[in-house]
């Protein structure tokens, strides 16, 4: 059952489904969504966030007021990141498949000539999302054991509006790729994050007692996390 719910200039999405506790999430572009068990009512659902409101607000402006990544263009001394370091792109153009190499300072972008912009950006795209692919399996490894989970499957993809998920009911983990442009800490943390969600799948006390337990500093990381550009 979906539907939503409006507080003055605030729009709810509100999701019911067979759920126990309330999941209230606020994303990057504003979005605030709601999944709550199917029993209770909208009256319920009104109270409850009204009384969220001013943690709602103060999420919004943290969002709205977080450095934003300008749109990459792909070109020649264009600065990108990869793993929390700033590389100037290079292209090199010739008639070979597509491929990335970096350098001390440079990201070399080989490219068949005339390439669009669009597909520069979709070879980096892809070099992301294989780069975070090859450095999740570790992370993942070492943590399971200390925080006595499985992970069933994990999925790499470009995401908008978090930096994963997790689906505890199936075991399975999402990572956005944009990761791979992040300091390697930020990555466990969001690794640590997503993996006790399926010890907890609320943002309650007892998933920030989870994580304080497992990594001390989380609070440190993600405010780094959410100081970097998005």
């Amino acid at each position: 059952m979906i539907s939503a719910i409006k507080l003055n200039d605030i729009v709810v999405d509100v999701t019911q489904k067979k759920i126990k506790n309330i999941h209230l999430s606020v994303y990057p572009n504003g979005q605030v969504k709601i999944s709550a068990p199917l029993h209770m009512n909208q009256e319920t659902l009104r109270t409850f966030l009204i009384s969220k409101l001013g943690w709602i607000k103060q999420k919004q402006t943290k969002f709205q007021n977080q450095e934003r990544e300008t749109p990459r263009d792909c070109i020649n001394r264009e600065s990108h990141y990869v793993w929390g370091r700033c590389y100037l792109l290079k292209v090199i153009e010739s008639d070979a498949p597509p491929k990335i190499i970096l350098g001390h300072s440079e990201m070399l972008l080989h490219v068949r000539p005339n390439a669009s912009q669009d597909y520069k950006q979709a070879v980096v795209d892809e070099w992301l999302r294989y780069e975070l692919k090859k450095a999740l399996p570790p992370l993942i490894e070492k943590w399971q054991p200390i925080m006595g989970v499985e992970v069933k499957k994990f999925f790499v993809q470009k995401m908008k509006t978090r930096w994963g998920s997790c689906n505890y009911t199936q075991g399975n983990v999402r990572f956005n790729s944009e990761l791979a442009k992040k300091p390697p800490q930020c990555l466990e943390y969001v690794v640590v994050h997503e993996l006790a969600h399926l010890l907890e799948p609320s943002h309650n006390a007892r998933f920030h007692s989870l994580m304080s337990q497992f990594l001390p500093n989380w609070k440190l990381i993600k405010a780094e996390l959410n100081r970097l550009a998005i």
